[in-house]
């Protein structure tokens, strides 16, 4: 039984300490040293004002302002008043976006999230996918990880099954979640809470711990059904599935059979084991899953001398990707042993061989890529699809789906100063390839043959795409690199970025396609490396869509830069999908409610609204409400990550404000800048906030919106290792303190939320 707890309004009295990320944030990195520019400098475009899918005001029928902690189905069990009075029927009020009310900022280890809503934990980290598997003790001991859900939960998808199990789009009560499980909660080398006392720190590392990290990084697949109100997986399901690091995948597309991809594992170029750090999805319009490979290269190692022994181009690829000669992996699996699966991780040139078929100097350039799995079939290959190039990827978003036209899929590169792109399909969408015989083969017709475009956005409002192609006579002449042929520059698609003069952006994350009007929304979600007065390639200046330098105080500790982000959105042209040009604006930018609204708190956001580091985002294709989440460290002192709703605009439907920026000698850096329509209680609230050091991610609904599914990663990620086994000293012990599962080491899991009327939600 799910209680209700009083919601959190002011400090805490047992407020934690303020808990910091590891110092070492994978996801916050910088190998882009081109000299292109940073996102324009002058605003000028101004688009006519209009709202779409406006919001009613936030429901005052609500009787108790509450939240709900996690504990179990949810619901009351309060009794009816003993009367002999009939009831009173009351005709519940119309429908609004946002109508519930606003839940306030909390440091409490729990789920918070509206009154009138239910939240329950419905699979987590370890839990049994298979009917022979044990039941998760959580004390470090547990084994079979390749039949159990894996480490932080990220990105996930909804995909429906009838009652006859078979694939659907309607279907609301049963389905697939298909899920990433990014990576492990890491100190120094050793992912701690997966170990009995907390793992080895040191190298070499031990071949069962190692195993064990491989197992949980990667995909799954999980049965889900509803029975009455109450969701449940089903462990012995036929569709159950895990995909880890010793999972066959194929090359596909035009990056398949090429020199780059060639290893000892696979002498022609066709295929890699397993699928690394991933982060964002998408779902293709055929009813597939898609994974994003995000911050990969620093599971990757190769020796201080490794330049000398290359002697080539790669030290050049390498190294923009962020492996410089002698650098360390990030948990030393390469140390467990002689075994392939161990070595595969140095990618140090060993061999005699001139194309790398008798070492792994290549394994890194399987890396990178977006990964189509048909959640439905496991008799069906899983692809890497190379013709959306190679990045650090986050989601995929598909433009809007128009007869006779070709396919746009939209992603971000999440890392400091990278790209944003746009891959537009040969083929033209047919309306019988949304229900295929072969979702797969599908998939090879449109995602294995197109153009890969990068943005540069310009200083007038507008942008352009431009196309990454071995004939682009700026590409081919590009003098830090010598591309050989297509294959190269999708495998390099970062410096081939670089060669045509990309835009370098603040951290693409997560993208999203309003699916009213078809314009794209990017999560940027910060830059610590922003400054009036760059000093040296890693630092930038302010400009139009990046107009922000400040000092946010966290505590004592001055951050500096653009601490907390913002949200950019992009109007295509004419041509929509396969436009090459667009027009720009910024939707939100993340502020704290009491900074300064001239330069800081630039969209007006109240303490109901507030928010740092916008990551996943997506929107509800039942409500058209765009969902977006924070993984925060700038704001951690004040609140936990959160989940936000808001109600979308349009391009242009803002203000122009002009920021001014003092330099060292007196003057002044002007910056001009247009602001999305400000925030109002109709068109944003804050709707959840997570547990203490969780990163809140992931965003999947059934297709009636009334059953939300959202990930909470990393809960107590800050824990040192030293305290593995002292629960009291664990910064978080969700969800057990929730009533979930065995042991007290904290889990990332995912949970559903309903709302208790049957409704919509975020109704």
């Amino acid at each position: 039984m799910q209680g209700l707890l009083p919601q959190p309004t002011g400090p805490s009295v047992n407020k934690p300490p303020d808990i910091a990320r590891i110092p070492v944030d994978h996801d916050d990195i910088d190998t882009n040293v081109s000299s292109n520019e940073h996102f324009g400098s002058v605003l000028e475009a101004r688009l006519s004002r209009r709202s779409l899918l406006r919001g009613g005001a936030a429901s005052a029928a609500t009787a108790m302002l509450g939240a709900l902690g996690l504990g179990g189905c949810g619901g009351s069990s309060d009794d009816a008043p003993a009367t002999s009075t009939p009831p009173v029927v009351v005709t519940p009020p119309a429908e609004k976006l946002l109508g519930f009310t606003a839940v306030s900022k909390s440091l409490a280890d729990t789920v918070v999230v509206p009154a009138g809503y239910t939240a329950s934990v419905l699979y987590a980290m370890g839990d049994p996918l298979t009917a022979s598997t044990p039941a998760f003790k959580n004390d470090g001991t547990d084994t079979d990880h390749e039949n159990r859900a894996g480490d932080q939960h990220d990105g996930m998808e909804f995909f429906p099954l009838s009652s006859l199990g078979a694939a659907s789009t309607t279907a609301n009560d049963r389905g697939l979640l298909a899920m990433n499980h990014e990576a492990t909660i890491d100190e120094k080398l050793s992912a701690f809470f997966l170990h009995p006392n907390g793992g080895t720190m040191s190298l070499p590392r031990p071949a069962g711990e190692v195993d064990k990290e491989m197992a949980l990084h990667g995909l799954s697949v999980v049965e889900v059904r509803r029975t009455g109100a109450k969701w449940e997986t089903l462990k012995d399901s036929s569709f159950n599935r895990r995909v880890h690091q010793q999972t066959e995948i194929e090359i596909s597309g035009p990056v398949r059979g090429n020199a780059l991809v060639v290893t000892k594992y696979s002498n022609n170029g066709t295929k890699i084991r397993g699928t690394l750090n991933n982060c964002g999805t998408g779902k293709t319009p055929w009813n597939t899953y898609l994974s994003g490979e995000e911050n990969w290269s620093g599971y990757f190692t190769r020796a201080s001398t490794d330049d000398a022994a290359r002697g080539d181009k790669s030290v050049v690829s390498l190294k923009r990707y962020g492996r410089d000669a002698g650098a360390a992996s990030r948990h030393g699996w390469e140390t467990g042993g002689v075994e392939d699966k161990y070595q595969r991780w140095n990618l140090g040139r060993k061999g005699a061989s001139l194309d790398g078929s008798d070492d792994y100097r290549n394994e890194m350039n399987g890396m990178g890529y977006i990964v189509e799995m048909d959640a439905y079939d496991k008799t069906r290959a899983i692809k890497k699809r190379t013709a959306l190039g190679r990045y650090a990827h986050e989601s995929a978003a598909f433009g809007k789906v128009v007869v006779g036209q070709p396919l746009a899929v939209y992603m971000g590169d999440d890392s400091r100063n990278e790209y944003i792109f746009k891959y537009v399909s040969t083929a033209l969408w047919t309306a019988a390839d949304a229900t295929p015989l072969d979702r797969i083969a599908t998939g090879d017709k449109y995602l294995d043959n197109g153009k890969l475009y990068v943005a540069k956005f310009l200083a007038d409002g507008t942008g352009q795409w431009i196309e990454l192609s071995i004939a682009n006579p700026l590409i081919a002449a590009y003098a830090a690199y010598k591309f050989a042929d297509q294959a190269d520059v999708l495998v390099n698609a970062r410096l081939a970025g670089d060669a045509v003069g990309a835009t370098r952006m603040d951290r693409p994350e997560w993208c999203a396609v309003n699916p009213v009007n078809g314009e794209i929304y990017f999560t940027l979600t910060n830059n610590s490396n922003r400054r009036v007065e760059p000093s040296g390639a890693s630092q930038a200046a302010p400009d139009a869509a990046n107009p922000r330098v400040y000092t946010d105080m966290k505590g004592s500790t001055a951050q500096v830069g653009n601490p907390n982000g913002h949200i950019i959105r992009v109007k295509e042209g004419a041509a929509g999908s396969a436009a090459t040009s667009f027009r720009w604006d910024v939707y939100l930018f993340g502020a704290e409610a009491a900074a300064a609204a001239a330069t800081v708190n630039l969209s007006g956001l109240s303490a109901d609204q507030d928010f740092s580091s916008p990551d996943g985002l997506a929107f509800s294709a039942a409500t058209g409400i765009c969902w977006f989440q924070t993984d925060d460290g700038a704001y951690t002192d004040v609140t936990n990550c959160m989940m936000l709703a808001g109600v979308p605009g349009q391009v242009g439907d803002g203000k122009k404000v002009t920021l001014s920026h003092p330099r060292a000698n007196g003057t002044s850096l002007n910056v001009d800048t247009y602001v999305g329509l400000a925030a109002t209680p109709d068109t944003l609230k804050r709707f959840l906030v997570g547990p203490v050091s969780s990163e809140i991610t992931g965003i999947a609904e059934t297709p009636d919106g009334k059953a939300l599914f959202v990930n909470i990663q990393h809960p107590g990620e800050s824990t040192a290792s030293a305290n593995v086994g002292d629960p009291s000293k664990y910064t978080s012990q969700w969800p057990s303190n929730a009533g979930y599962g065995a042991g007290k080491r904290p889990r990332s899991a995912t949970i559903v939320i309903t709302k208790n009327d049957g409704g919509r939600i975020g109704t």
